[in-house]
C-alpha cells in the first residue's frame, strides 16, 4: 500500500517525458486487452511512437499489430502518432 503524498504541483506528465519504455508500455496494454478492450489501433499508434524513440523492439510488435489491421486502421494510426509527436 501506498503511505505518502503525491506532489501532483510539480508532477510531470507523461507525455512531457516520454520515455521508449512508456510507450512501448502502452502499446503493450492496448494491444493485450488488459483494459478489457483490444484497440490495435491504439497499440500500433504506440509501438511506432516507441520505435521513433529507439525502442528497437517495438518494431516486430507494430509489424504484428499490422498484420490484423486494415490500411485504413493503420492509416488513422500514423495519423495519430504524428499528432502525437507534433504536440509532445
Amino acid at each position: 500500500m501506498l503511505r505518502g503524498q503525491f506532489d501532483l504541483d510539480n508532477a510531470t506528465p507523461v507525455e512531457a517525458t516520454a520515455i521508449p519504455d512508456v510507450l512501448f508500455e502502452r502499446g503493450l496494454y492496448w494491444a493485450s486487452g488488459r483494459s478489457g478492450v483490444v484497440n490495435l489501433v491504439a497499440a500500433h499508434k504506440w509501438f511506432n511512437l516507441a520505435a521513433l524513440k529507439g525502442r528497437a523492439d517495438a518494431i516486430s510488435l507494430r509489424r504484428e499489430v499490422a498484420e490484423m489491421m486494415s490500411e485504413a486502421e493503420i492509416a488513422a494510426a500514423q495519423r495519430e502518432a504524428r499528432a502525437w509527436m507534433t504536440a509532445h
